[in-house]
């Protein structure tokens, strides 16, 4: 089980968080062709090692942040 580190609450059991996908994803703007659109939508990074995630503080303060969880130990550290 992994133990959350939230900001503002401290560290938490991670029933009490919803995962919210990779984090550092930029919405495209302006005129988007149908595969740049598919390529936001659909396909995200699943690397063996570190990879910068979104956490949602569900039962908790409610905030959204970024953690770093390490894809093979689940080690989470906060982001440098």
């Amino acid at each position: 089980m992994l133990l959350i580190d939230c900001p503002h609450c401290g560290p938490r059991d991670e029933t009490e968080f919803r995962y919210g996908g990779q984090a550092g994803i930029a919405c495209p703007t302006g005129e988007t062709t149908d595969a740049e659109w598919a390529a936001y939508v659909f396909f995200r990074d699943n690397p063996k090692g570190w990879f910068r995630e979104r956490w949602f503080h569900a039962h908790g303060c409610r905030t959204w942040f970024d953690v770093e969880r390490h894809t093979v130990t689940h080690e989470i550290r906060k982001p440098s």
